[in-house]
Formats: C-alpha cells, sequence, structure tokens
C-alpha cells in the first residue's frame, strides 16, 4: 500500500488528467507570471536575452544562406522572436490593469501568431533532446559542455514552458493550424533536404530529419487540444 502522506498527491495529480482543471492551473499560472507589469517585464527580459543568445548563435554561419531563407533558418531564435511578439500583444492589457486570460485581445491575426508561436517553440524547445543526444559523447566532452549541453536543454525547455502558457489567453483556428503544419514540413525539408540545418558538431541525417518532423507534428497536435478556437465563448 502506498504511505498516507502520498493519496493528496495522487488526488491532485489525477485531477490534472480533466481539461478544465489544466485549464484553471494554465489561466493561474498564466496570471502570476504574465499579469502584472512587472511580472511581464522579467518575463519580456529573459525572452530578450535568449534572443540575443539564439541570434549570436547563427549569426556565424547566417552568410551561408539566403536571407529570405533566413526565418526558418534560424530556428530557435525566430521561435523566441515569435514568443516574444505574443506577449507583447499582452502589454497594453497589463498596463491597463485588465486581466491577461479575460482581457487579453483577441482577433484572427493574433490567432495566427499564437498558434504559429506556439508550435515553434515547442518544437525547438523539444529538438536538442533529440539533436545533441544523437551525439551525446561529442557534446558532453565540448570543453564547454555546460553551455553546449545542459544550457541549451535547460533554456529550450524554457520554450516549452512559455508555449504552455499561450492557450491560456491565445486562440487558434483551423487556418492557423495549417498553416503552422505546412511551414513546419517546409522547415525540415529546408533544413535537411537543402543542407540549411543549424550549427551542429556532427552531419545530421535521416533519423534527426524525421524526428524534428515528429517533433513539429506533435506540436500542432498540441495546439490543436489545447488552444480555443477563435470565437468560442468560455
Amino acid at each position: 500500500m502506498a504511505p498516507s502522506d502520498d493519496v493528496p498527491l495522487r488526488r491532485a495529480l489525477g485531477r490534472l488528467r480533466r481539461p478544465a482543471v489544466r485549464r484553471r492551473v494554465r489561466a493561474a499560472i498564466a496570471e502570476e507570471l504574465l499579469g502584472t507589469p512587472r511580472s511581464l517585464g522579467v518575463v519580456l527580459a529573459f525572452v530578450a536575452f535568449m534572443l540575443a543568445v539564439g541570434a549570436g548563435y547563427y549569426a556565424p554561419t547566417a552568410g551561408d544562406v539566403p536571407v529570405p531563407l533566413w526565418p526558418l533558418y534560424a530556428d530557435s531564435a525566430v521561435a523566441v522572436a515569435l514568443g516574444g511578439a505574443v506577449l507583447l500583444t499582452l502589454v497594453p492589457t497589463v498596463r491597463a490593469g485588465g486581466s491577461v486570460v479575460a482581457d487579453a485581445p483577441a482577433s484572427r491575426p493574433l490567432a495566427y501568431l499564437q498558434t504559429l508561436a506556439f508550435v515553434w517553440l515547442v518544437t525547438f524547445g523539444l529538438w536538442p533532446l533529440v539533436s545533441l543526444n544523437l551525439a551525446f559523447s561529442q557534446y558532453v566532452a565540448a570543453p564547454d559542455a555546460w553551455i553546449y549541453y545542459w544550457g541549451v536543454l535547460g533554456t529550450h525547455l524554457c520554450f516549452v514552458g512559455l508555449a504552455l502558457l499561450f492557450p491560456a489567453f491565445g486562440r487558434t483556428t483551423r487556418g492557423a493550424l495549417a498553416l503552422a503544419l505546412a511551414l513546419a514540413v517546409g522547415n525540415v525539408a529546408l533544413d535537411y533536404g537543402m543542407g540549411y540545418h543549424p550549427p551542429l558538431l556532427y552531419e545530421p541525417g535521416p533519423l534527426l530529419a524525421g524526428a524534428t518532423l515528429a517533433i513539429a507534428g506533435f506540436a500542432v497536435w498540441l495546439a490543436w487540444r489545447s488552444f480555443p478556437r477563435l470565437g468560442e465563448t468560455d
């Protein structure tokens, strides 16, 4: 038998299986992290830091990529930029003292932005779990392994945490989901079909390409499951 102290925890975790409970938890976290000018400013500052780091990662090799393809080449940096753009849309609401969950603006263009940001953040937040571990020995043996392995994994998992807040105030549409999926497939084709993949310590092959496509498909599915549809009432 399980210790009696474990019973409340198990019950709480069991309640998280209910969509309504997950929505309330997500809304509470979103209000806590994004609901005041100070807390939203802190999150935006952290996002700006991650964007600067990401841009610095891609900058040395960006010259080898045609400029029109930069938005699909700089995967992680673009994901953070999209996430930051979503957060900036909340600034007027928060400054006016409104609720992030109840009073955030909603429109079709915002639904497209929120959906695409969610898919990109989840995809490239999870992507290093595969890409780095396919060459685990090379990354942990690198002189700056704490940055190139642990640092990358930690910061990219923050992408996922940020994205999971978006359904608390965002919306999606079938068109937005279809566009996100089409761009994700195009991104994989560009990265691994044309060779414009992010800089790695090894030459990626079909395994990483297939894994990236699977992660992107999961991200679109998760967006479909997580976001309310535009025009729905709570």
